[in-house]
């Protein structure tokens, strides 16, 4: 299965690298890969939650029994792990390839990132929205700047650097 990931994982690259050359001068190749394939998983994200929220669950609560979820938090549940395991396999394969940790540390390590990401987008909209009284969606827009370079960088000296014997 591994042998399967890489071979996916070098032709996205192609493709990827492909498109490239005009950002050279701009950031280096890793971080264009890594802002590539993380677009490509918030699209799949959405079209997956409009999948599941219109037409798996049509807009109707889930009763499970003990709990009741709302049918657009039903949908988050359901989605997350698929987009969860997609982001971290595009990360494993397409962007931080040279590291050489154990596939099970790197995706603990990646969970860790994803709940820290979580909270800082909780309270970085708690702080603009409710304290400094800033639009949700603007404020959204500049919380997920600061999302996005810290998951970067998490990921990159964290998550998947490479084995520090090797380095």
């Amino acid at each position: 299965m591994k042998k399967i990931f890489e071979i996916i994982g070098n032709w996205i690259c192609k493709c990827i690298d492909f498109f490239y050359p005009p950002f050279r001068k701009y950031m280096p190749s890793q971080f264009f890969r890594y802002g590539v394939s993380g677009v490509a998983n918030m699209v799949f994200d959405w079209v997956l939650f409009f999948l599941v929220y219109n037409f798996v669950l049509k807009h109707q609560m889930l009763h499970l029994g003990f709990v009741t979820l709302s049918s657009h938090i039903a949908a988050l549940f359901i989605t997350f792990p698929v987009t969860f395991l997609s982001g971290f396999l595009l990360q494993k394969y397409v962007t931080f390839t040279s590291s050489d940790l154990r596939g099970r540390v790197q995706l603990f390590r990646y969970l860790l990132v994803v709940l820290a990401n979580l909270l800082l987008n909780y309270l970085g909209l708690k702080i603009l929205v409710d304290l400094v009284g800033f639009f949700p969606t603007p404020s959204k827009m500049i919380v997920t700047i600061f999302t996005t370079m810290f998951s970067y960088f998490s990921q990159k000296k964290f998550t998947f650097r490479p084995n520090q014997k090797n380095s």
